[in-house]
């Protein structure tokens, strides 16, 4: 059980490497199945590392028996574990839906979406920024094959922003990993909290530079503005089963901030205390605002979609720049759900532009939908839940994020830009609604179905608000404890700096 950590990792590492050797090479099926199989193991080892998070236990490896702050080591902590069962799940969905078609446009398909969530996974687990930034590498690499699989001028062309973006973005990470390293001689999580507790007041601003170019690194894949305006092309270029994937990329960016904010700039950093919340709080703000214009302004159902994860994104920010622990627990209840319903309806647009022919997801009158009725509600399902309806776990998440805004101040920016931005995306699926299954300007094709196993990979995704609401309970008293156990630095501190290798009782 010890090693039990790696697995996340190491699962799609070998997984990823293995399918580039024949046998599997030579058959989709196999590589579907195997990929299908490595999908399921990883999310078991998830559940196994979040039941054991949730013991109090904080899980942390030592790679090569070298001990913090030295050498490399991997925490799982509750918040790790939650956000790794969550690339999990949506991993599985993601993969169930290459049982058909789109995998076969090109080469690689299934690698790379191995190396992606291991990318990802990395990322979630790692106790260090440099591996954090080497995470990081792996995952964009990865994606920005996944990006361009198929060709395509569209692709093409958001691809290649995606790319210059990004090389910029790793430029200025590693410029930021420089300074902070010559600065406080660590790049260990839990000993720059430390340093940083500790830190000579003449090397305030070198700290708070390379703190600030995190926060340019992470805002940009986060999608906060004005770094958000990759991602409706990104995404609505993607095939179906990356744009689902791609739901939990912003995600990554928003654990970093919550991760390197809280834990090495958070309330015990001094001088250096919150030094990310005067920009996340209007930054996140606006990037609701030009979220709720690129809705209304979207003409595809997939590029809406998009704009409902800047939203979403948004959101999240302006409740993590309050910098309090209930702020953190309704964040962390939205980013599931926000997550979830985000790739579910990547999928369902795609089944969707399928049975309207040419006219694909675009909003405008076309062919009718040939399971009209059934993929209809599950549209239905989705808007509501997407929007913040009650009963669904969207309403439950917003209900929650509302009320962590205790002052006037917040309230009367918060509450107005999250309810407007719930009425704005009310309008335009409403209307995105009845122009796609009320309004058809043909008849439907009645052969047309959707694939049985690509239908259910998007019934999955979007019943999880469903099961939300249901444990809603449970649900917001583990959200509850991760925000504790983040904000209780000095036990992180404590529990990952020890000279112990492997699992530690945290009392």
């Amino acid at each position: 059980m010890q090693h039990l950590i790696l697995l996340p990792l190491i699962l799609p590492l070998l997984g990823g490497l293995l399918m580039l050797l024949p046998p599997l090479t030579e058959s989709r099926v196999r590589q579907r199945n195997f990929a299908l199989v490595l999908s399921a193991a990883t999310m078991l080892t998830s559940v196994l590392l979040v039941q054991q998070a949730q013991q109090g236990v904080i899980g942390v490896y030592a790679v090569g028996d070298w001990a913090a702050p030295f050498g490399i080591v991997m925490v799982a902590d509750r918040l790790s574990t939650m956000l790794l069962l969550l690339t999990s799940v949506l991993a599985f969905c993601s993969l169930l839906y290459t049982f058909g078609p789109r995998d076969e446009e090109g080469s690689f398909f299934q690698p790379l979406l191995q190396f992606q969530i291991l990318g990802i996974n990395g990322a979630f687990l790692t106790g260090d920024l440099f591996n954090l930034f080497v995470f990081f590498e792996i995952l964009l690499i990865a994606s920005y094959g996944l990006l361009m699989f198929g060709g395509g001028k569209t692709r093409t062309r958001a691809g290649l922003h995606y790319v210059i973006l990004n090389l910029a973005g790793s430029a200025i990470f590693l410029f930021a990993l420089g300074i902070l390293y010559g600065t406080l001689g660590t790049l260990n999580i839990a000993d720059l909290a430390q340093k940083v507790q500790q830190l000579d007041p003449a090397e305030t601003p070198l700290v708070r530079a390379g703190g600030l170019m995190l926060l340019i690194v992470f805002g940009l894949k986060a999608a906060m503005l004005p770094l958000q305006f990759w991602l409706p092309a990104a995404y609505a270029a993607s095939t179906p089963a990356v744009a689902a994937l791609f739901a939990i990329m912003t995600k990554v960016g928003i654990y970093a901030i919550l991760r390197v904010f809280t834990v090495i700039f958070g309330d015990a950093a001094g001088p250096l205390s919150h030094i990310a919340g005067p920009w996340l709080w209007p930054l996140g703000l606006m990037t609701i605002l030009i979220g709720a214009i690129g809705v209304l302004a979207s003409q595809d159902l997939r590029r809406l979609v998009a704009n409902l994860i800047i939203v979403s994104v948004g959101t999240l920010l302006a409740v993590i720049a309050l910098q309090r622990e209930d702020a953190t627990a309704a964040a962390l209840y939205y980013l599931l759900h926000s997550t979830l319903i985000s790739g579910g309806l990547f999928l369902l647009a795609d089944l969707i532009a399928r049975q309207r022919g040419k006219v694909g997801d675009r909003l405008v009158p076309g062919r009718g939908v040939g399971q009209g009725r059934l993929l209809g509600s599950l549209f239905f399902i989705g808007a509501i839940a997407v929007i913040g309806m009650p009963p669904l776990a969207g309403f439950v998440g917003k209900v929650l994020m509302l009320s962590a805004a205790s002052s006037v101040a917040e309230m009367s920016w918060l509450w107005p830009l999250v309810l407007g931005s719930s009425l704005v995306a009310l309008i335009t699926l409403s209307r995105a609604g009845s122009t796609l299954f009320w309004n058809p300007a043909g008849k439907p094709v009645e052969i047309m179905r959707a694939n049985p196993v690509q239908l259910l990979a998007t019934v999955l995704l979007l019943s999880m608000p469903l099961l939300l609401s249901v444990f809603a309970g449970p649900v917001t008293q583990m959200v509850a404890a991760t925000a504790q156990q983040l904000h209780d630095v000095q036990g992180q501190i404590g529990s990952v700096l020890q000279p112990v290798t492997h699992l530690v009782e945290v009392k």
